[in-house]
């Protein structure tokens, strides 16, 4: 190491290395710069961030850029300014920068900065999902589902929601599914869906651990299981999710992948009860018709518990 550092010394010193290496330097500069811009920004030490961020953002450098249009829009360190945010979005996203052409495309949507203009919000997200971006392929997806901005056109929302599906997005993952479950864009296939409900859902989205559940409990692209329904409607659940406890509560008021339990039923309708929904309160009503007094005080009992952990 110090051989090769004394080698490099000296041929800089001879000027034989050229525009090259002070380029290269310059470039890991940058890149060690922005490194710690970001550990700033996660620690939320903005000032440090800024301190950091400006000068290559004044210098062109499109990532940082993007992270100064982010303060912006957010506030962070500085006055929020949706249209200075806007200004260093557009120079990144002019570079090719996917994530500025990303925001840019939302300010354009909601118009923060600029006019609101949905036609240049698509151009935007467009940029960004070609260039393999899921956030941007996810919101192409959406818009064309449901014909927010452009036409409706199934195929083409089917087109983007798979190409983030293909790389892990589990929103994009879960849309799919949907979409293979209603028949949208393509025939109607069960046997798909639940693959797709299955990839969400494996990385913990508490949507597809619902439908998942909703497939096993009703037979529709794999054989009707109540108890691996009461499995994934129980997991998302755990995650607070108000109709997973529906769900749930419902299978244990009907004894189905799961022992008939008043008690356990009007658990989880006691916790989606807080809600003030009428249906959820006519659930626990209908619950504790069927229980004796100690056996509500044991329901009310285990629901304090769980909202505790």
């Amino acid at each position: 190491m110090i051989r090769k550092a004394l080698i490099a010394a000296v041929l800089l010193a001879l000027g034989t290395c050229g525009p090259a290496l002070a380029q290269k330097q310059e470039t890991a500069t940058a890149s060690a710069k922005l490194d710690l811009a970001k550990a700033a920004y996660t620690r939320q030490d903005y000032a440090t961030a800024l301190r950091l961020v400006r000068p290559l953002a004044e210098q062109g450098n499109p990532t940082a850029q993007s992270m100064l249009g982010f303060v912006y829009e957010n506030g962070q360190g500085v006055p929020r300014d949706y249209a200075e945010a806007v200004k260093w979005y557009r120079l990144a996203s002019e570079q090719g920068d996917a994530d500025a052409q990303f925001w840019l495309g939302f300010a354009y949507w909601g118009g923060d900065g600029v006019p609101q203009d949905y036609a240049e919000a698509v151009k935007w997200w467009r940029l960004a999902a070609e260039q393999g971006d899921t956030s941007a392929q996810e919101q192409l997806g959406g818009i064309y589902l449901h014909g927010r901005g452009v036409p409706q056109d199934y195929a083409e929302s089917l087109k983007w929601y798979g190409k983030a599906a293909d790389q892990g997005d589990a929103d994009a993952q879960m849309m799919l599914g949907w979409m293979y479950s209603r028949g949208k864009g393509v025939p109607q296939d069960y046997v798909e869906s639940v693959k797709w409900y299955r990839l969400a859902a494996e990385q913990g989205y508490a949507r597809a651990h619902i439908n998942l559940g909703e497939m096993y409990r009703d037979g529709q692209g794999v054989a009707q299981d109540y108890a691996e329904a009461v499995s994934w409607f129980r997991k998302a659940a755990d995650q607070g999710n108000a109709h997973a406890q529906y769900l749930l509560g419902m299978m244990y008021y009907f004894g189905e992948g799961v022992p008939q339990d008043y008690v356990q039923a009007h658990k989880w309708s006691n916790l989606i009860a807080a809600s003030g929904d009428a249906d959820d309160l006519m659930f626990r009503e209908k619950v504790a018709a069927k229980m004796t007094p100690a056996q509500i005080a044991e329901a009310q009992r285990l629901a304090s518990a769980w909202r505790k952990k």
